[in-house]
């Protein structure tokens, strides 16, 4: 299976509204009120808010393909474009989303390996990220990438207040 990794530009706002939704729903729809969903889906992955994130110039977004599918995407975030203070020598991952269909293919540990690649050549010592402490799946597989937990933050969705856990791996 061929994958192929590419920048996400303004073009592609539509189809990276689409994959946000339907990742998003697909991982945390069954654990979460319609409502909260609907709420934060609207404010989070509306069309300006995606378009006001890719114009960062601290921030990119990247697709990926297997055999010329949409599977998935990769967010970061450096510097003052980072959603919490974790210094200037930190490379945040914002989202690591792949589609159920595309899931346990090694996506993710690719998409995680460009992240890597963009720390280590933006000069980068540390690479954080924030999981929801229910999220087993993902908070097993940043364990296996070197990932520890330093903290943790209120993550607002909807109405309902949860609490995601911070991991931090510092880059050798």
């Amino acid at each position: 299976m061929a994958t192929k990794l590419r920048a996400v530009t303004e073009a592609d706002l539509p189809a990276l509204q689409q994959l946000s939704r339907t990742t998003f729903s697909d991982t945390f729809g069954a654990v979460n009120t319609a409502a909260d969903l609907a709420v934060y889906l609207e404010r989070a992955y509306s069309l300006p808010q995606l378009a006001r994130e890719l114009a960062e110039p601290t921030s990119t977004f990247t697709f990926i393909y297997q055999d010329e599918q949409l599977a998935g995407y990769l967010k970061l975030n450096w510097g003052a474009t980072q959603s919490e203070a974790q210094g200037d020598d930190c490379l945040e991952i914002q989202r690591i989303y792949v589609l159920p269909a595309f899931k346990r293919q090694g996506l993710g540990r690719q998409l995680f390996q460009l992240a890597r690649q963009t720390a280590e050549q933006l000069g980068k010592t540390a690479i954080w990220l924030g999981v929801w402490e229910h999220n087993d799946s993902a908070r097993a597989f940043y364990q296996q990438m070197g990932f520890v937990v330093v903290g943790e933050h209120v993550f607002q969705l909807g109405h309902s207040t949860q609490r995601d856990l911070i991991l931090r791996k510092t880059l050798v």
